[in-house]
C-alpha cells in the first residue's frame, strides 16, 4: 500500500517537490527509474504517458522523453542530461524541452528506505521565477502527481511478479 502524494510549490526556492511513500524496497524504485523498458511502463500523467523514452543512463548520459495526449499526437520531446547518480539513493539530471532556448530546470529524485518502504521524492528547481510561474501554471505539480500515481500502479505490477 502506498501513501499518498505530498505537493509543495515553493516561489521563493524556486521549486516545486512531490513526495509519495511506496511500499517497496529503494532498489525496486531506483530500477524503475534506469530503462525504457520501466519508464514506458509509468512515466507521463495517465492521459499523456511516456510513448518515447531514450536513455544513457550514466552520468553525463543523456535522456529524453515524449509524452502522448489523448489525441495519440506526440507532443514536443524534453530531456537533459544526467548529472548524479547514487545507486538506490539519488539520481539528479537536467530537464527541458528540446527544441527551446530556455534554460533547463534541475530535477532531482530522492529515494529514502526505511523498513522496506521508501519514500520518493521528486524535486523540480528551476532558473527563474518566470519559467517556475509558467510550469505552476501549466499544472507541473498535478502531472507529477499523476505520475507518482502510475509509478504506484507500475510497483503493484512489479511486486506481483
Amino acid at each position: 500500500m502506498t501513501t499518498y502524494n505530498r505537493i509543495n510549490e515553493n516561489r521563493d526556492e524556486r521549486r516545486v517537490t512531490v513526495a509519495r511513500v511506496y511500499d517497496a524496497t529503494a532498489d525496486l524504485l531506483f530500477e524503475a527509474h534506469t530503462t525504457p523498458e520501466h519508464y514506458l511502463n509509468w512515466y507521463g500523467p495517465r492521459d499523456w504517458p511516456a510513448t518515447r523514452v531514450e536513455m544513457d543512463f550514466r552520468v553525463g548520459g543523456d535522456i529524453l522523453f515524449a509524452l502522448t495526449g489523448p489525441d495519440g499526437i506526440e507532443g514536443t520531446p524534453f530531456g537533459g542530461t544526467y548529472l548524479e547518480i547514487e545507486p538506490n539513493r539519488k539520481i539528479v539530471y537536467t530537464n527541458g524541452f528540446l527544441n527551446s532556448d530556455q534554460d533547463k530546470m534541475i530535477v532531482t529524485i530522492l529515494f529514502d528506505e526505511l523498513h522496506g518502504k521508501t519514500t520518493v521524492t521528486v524535486i523540480t528547481d528551476f532558473t527563474s521565477e518566470a519559467m517556475w510561474l509558467e510550469h505552476v501554471d501549466g499544472g507541473i505539480a498535478t502531472g507529477m502527481a499523476s505520475i507518482a500515481d502510475r509509478l504506484a500502479d507500475y510497483v503493484e505490477v512489479l511486486l506481483s511478479r
